[in-house]
């Protein structure tokens, strides 16, 4: 029997992102992170045991989100990083960054499983490698672990935490680092895959359990799954074209969540593809992918 494809939450997300399975409570959590730009939530939560959803509305753009091991969660939000509480909806500021540099934002990020938070900037004119990849350590310390980046996406690591990915969408390059998780520290640099052949660009990416890297290609609306060796080894095509990110959930974690965003009009000060004036059908939705025989990882939580 072959997977199947279903839109789960058709709430037209501007730009749905960072999709999070919680093992805890089998729910799971995914940010729009310009909706506040348009009157929209910016964090959603899906239970997919009754198909209700909750959201709650912020006052910044919100690159990414992890849980925190206490409760609550840890933001990369527009100008650095806060804690959230998600009953009294209240943020509380813990580090602010590249406030000398204010067409930058964080973007992606995830957590190591020391419980560290990385997370990466983006220039918002998507033109200048003016950015930096961060960690967030449990005592609240900032690390800057790499610099001159366009626009950060899909950190994840490999099942043995010896190898660190990442990409950077307008360098269209996800690069692989070997990581050392004891210190939380990158080194040896190198390509793994490019999109610089292909008709789309590298977004969100999640790990599966076989150690297989999974980016979510948006604009060309596919899936990519790379071998250990950075080989193609499938593709998935998608309802829509403006995927964004993907991440493991169920209670096997073996179903596979897809965030996409509403239509491309962010102010880019390149041609790499073409704003749209009309959101594509279904753009924005929140899809599941089952049947796919392949299990992902628990994501982890920040430990501060």
């Amino acid at each position: 029997m072959g997977y199947s494809i279903e839109c789960v939450v058709a709430e037209a997300n501007e730009l749905g992102e960072g999709p999070i399975w919680d093992v805890e409570e089998g729910v799971l959590y995914w940010v729009d992170g310009v909706g506040r730009r348009v009157g929209k939530p910016s964090i959603w939560q899906y239970d997919p045991r009754n198909g209700r959803t909750s959201h709650w509305s912020l006052g910044h753009d919100v690159g990414a989100m992890a849980l925190r091991k206490g409760g609550g969660a840890v933001l990369a939000l527009d100008d650095g990083f806060y804690f959230f509480d998600f009953t009294s909806r209240k943020i509380e500021l813990i580090e602010k960054i590249d406030v000398d540099r204010p067409r930058t934002r964080l973007n992606d990020g995830k957590c190591d499983r020391r419980g560290r938070f990385l997370a990466g900037g983006m220039d918002d004119q998507e033109e200048l490698k003016i950015c930096g990849l961060w960690r967030l350590d449990p005592d609240l310390k900032v690390t800057r672990l790499d610099h001159g980046i366009i626009c950060s996406n899909g950190p994840c690591w490999s099942p043995d935490d010896r190898t660190f990915y990442f990409a950077d969408t307008f360098q269209q390059t996800i690069w692989a680092y070997d990581y050392d998780l004891p210190s939380g520290t990158v080194s040896n640099k190198r390509e793994f895959a490019s999109t610089k052949n292909e008709a789309s660009f590298f977004d969100g990416s999640t790990v599966d359990a076989e150690g297989c890297v999974w980016n979510a290609l948006v604009i060309g609306g596919e899936l990519i799954r790379y071998s250990p060796d950075g080989a193609i080894e499938r593709r998935i095509g998608m309802p829509v074209k403006n995927i964004t990110s993907l991440n493991f959930g169920g209670p096997n974690l073996d179903e596979l969540y897809v965030t996409s965003m509403a239509r491309v009009r962010h102010p880019a000060n390149h041609e790499h593809f073409a704003k749209q004036l009309k959101p594509q059908f279904g753009a924005g939705s929140l899809f599941r992918i089952r049947g796919l025989g392949i299990k992902g990882l628990p994501e982890p939580r920040f430990a501060g």
